[in-house]
C-alpha cells in the first residue's frame, strides 16, 4: 500500500540581496500508535511509509517478539489524527507484554525517559557472534551508493536512511524516515519479512550514532554498524559490551572505527 510521504509547503528563499517565493516538499511526520494485542504500547512520530516493516522491526527491537513468525497479523488504519497500527502476536506472549507495559513509564523516539526506566538503559545486550569480515573498500562502496537509495530525502532534504549492505558493499535494502531510530526499525522489519539475515552484512545509517541504534543493531545480530556522524559515549560503551564493530564519521575519503579499550 502506497502512503503519502511528503507534501508541498509555501516557502521564501532568503538570499543576501533578495527573497524568492516558491514551494518546497517537506517530509510528513505523523503520530503512529502501536498496539499489541489491543494494548496501547507507544506513539511514535514517524513517516507513514513501510509501516508493516516498522511494526515488525519495532517489535523485534523492543524484544516483544523473537522472530516475525510470532507476529500473527498487522492491521493499519488511518485516522484524522494519525495512524493506528494493530499488531497481533502469539497469545503466550501476552503476559510478558503486560509486564513490560506496567514497568514502562514513558519512552520516545529519542530514548528512555523517567527514573523508573534507568535499568532499561543498562539491560544486557546480546553478544554479536556473527563474523565481521568487511573490507574497507566495501564500506566506501556502500557509502557512495547510499544517496541513490534515498528518494524521499532527495525530494525533501529532511529524512534519515538506514541501509543493509552485503559484505561486498552492495545495498540490499534501505528504508527512510524522519527519525533515525524509525528508519532502522523499518529496515530490521524489512529484512525479517523478506528472509534476509542481518548477520550476513552491515548496517549503514545517515545519522549520528546514539546508543539506541547500537542496541537495535546488536539485538538484530548485525556485526557492523556504520554511521555518517559521530557516536555518543554511551553508544561506544554499549557497542564494546556487545562486541559490535562500530564505524562512524563515514566520509568519502575516511572513516573512524572505535576499538576495544580506551
Amino acid at each position: 500500500m502506497t502512503r503519502q510521504t511528503h507534501e508541498p509547503a509555501s516557502v521564501t528563499e532568503i538570499f543576501p540581496d533578495a527573497h524568492k517565493r516558491g514551494t518546497r516538499n517537506i517530509p510528513i511526520e505523523a503520530p503512529i500508535s502501536l498496539e499489541f494485542n489491543g494494548i496501547g504500547y507507544a506513539v511514535m512520530m514517524a513517516t507513514p511509509a513501510d509501516l508493516e516493516d516498522f511494526a515488525s522491526g519495532f517489535a523485534l527491537s523492543e524484544r516483544i517478539v523473537r522472530s516475525v513468525s510470532e507476529i500473527d497479523s498487522i492491521d493499519i488504519h488511518q485516522t484524522e489524527k494519525g495512524w493506528i497500527v494493530r499488531i497481533r502476536i502469539n497469545a503466550q506472549l501476552s503476559q510478558p507484554l503486560l509486564e513490560r507495559v506496567r514497568t514502562r513509564v514513558s519512552e520516545s523516539s529519542c530514548g528512555i525517559c523517567g527514573l523508573e526506566n534507568l535499568d532499561l538503559v543498562a539491560r544486557p545486550l546480546p553478544k554479536v557472534t556473527a563474523a565481521a569480515e568487511i573490507a574497507d573498500g566495501a564500506l566506501f562502496k556502500a557509502l557512495a551508493a547510499l544517496r541513490g537509495h534515498q528518494p524521499l530525502n532527495q525530494a525533501t532534504g529532511g529524512t534519515h536512511a538506514a541501509a543493509f549492505c552485503s559484505p561486498a558493499g552492495e545495498i540490499l535494502r534501505a528504508r527512510e524516515d524522519v527519525g533515525r531510530h524509525n528508519a532502522l526499525d523499518k529496515l530490521i522489519g524489512a529484512l525479517a519479512r523478506s528472509g534476509l539475515q542481518p548477520t550476513d552484512g552491515f548496517f549503514l545509517l545517515s545519522s549520528r550514532c546514539s546508543y539506541e541504534l547500537v542496541e537495535k543493531t546488536a539485538v538484530a545480530g548485525c556485526p557492523v554498524l556504520v554511521t555518517i556522524s559521530t557516536a555518543t559515549s554511551l553508544a561506544v560503551s554499549r557497542a564494546r559490551e556487545a562486541g559490535l564493530r562500530l564505524i562512524t564519521l563515514a566520509r568519502p575519503d575516511s572513516m573512524l572505527e572505535f576499538l576495544p579499550g580506551l
